[in-house]
């Protein structure tokens, strides 16, 4: 199968990005910092010669995935396989109030096992099974062209850790910029890092 690249990015800078709540599959609009770094990738991305435009149905990954498709005329393709972990009872908390409500639960979560499950949730291991198969699947529709997929923090992570063998309970060592930029391709059903975490579009304030 001929090379699939793959700008994976995320969203632009949401409310609940602010606030430090716990997003998951529940959505807050962009804030106007996001917008800009929307805008900004968008500019970036309208310089490549793109053949097809994949975006999370989530609000914040839509509005990130419209401003793209204004700048480069790509066409929207919504896949649910690439929304955030669902993070069922902390969803649309902060981290304070997670803890305060659920001690017990909230120590498992950031314990290192990836099959835990918090409640009304899917683990870990369920949301990167989830991801790298829809992943697979439009790497496998576009083979040999240059694609963007819009995205959230969690699935990109789910894709770098699945491509360097990072253990899905190992802690996070790497950070996860809001309109970052990360380039893989994707090559006889084998991925591989090209660019992480590049945000050298983004005009510094």
């Amino acid at each position: 199968m001929p090379r699939t690249h793959l700008i994976v990015v995320r969203h632009g800078e949401s409310a609940w990005n602010v606030e430090g709540r716990y997003q998951g599959q529940l959505d807050s609009a962009l804030t106007d910092n996001g917008l800009r770094q929307s805008r900004e990738l968008a500019a970036r991305l309208a310089r490549e010669k793109l053949s097809a435009l994949h975006s999370s149905d989530l609000g914040r990954a839509m509005q990130t995935a419209e401003i793209i498709a204004k700048y480069t005329s790509l066409a929207i393709v919504t896949c649910s396989g690439l929304r955030e972990r669902h993070l069922g009872i902390f969803q649309g908390l902060l981290k304070r109030e997670i803890q305060q409500r659920f001690p017990d639960e909230y120590r498992s979560f950031k314990g290192t096992d990836p099959d835990y499950v918090i409640r009304e949730s899917e683990s870990a291991a369920q949301a990167a099974t989830r991801i790298i198969s829809a992943l697979e699947s439009i790497a496998q529709q576009h083979a040999g062209q240059r694609i963007v997929v819009v995205t959230h923090g969690g699935v990109a992570s789910a894709l770098v850790r699945h491509t360097l063998g990072i253990p899905l309970g190992a802690p996070r060592r790497f950070e996860r910029p809001n309109a970052s930029y990360n380039a893989f391709w994707y090559e006889d059903g084998k991925w591989f890092l090209e660019t992480w975490g590049d945000v050298s579009h983004l005009v510094k304030e």
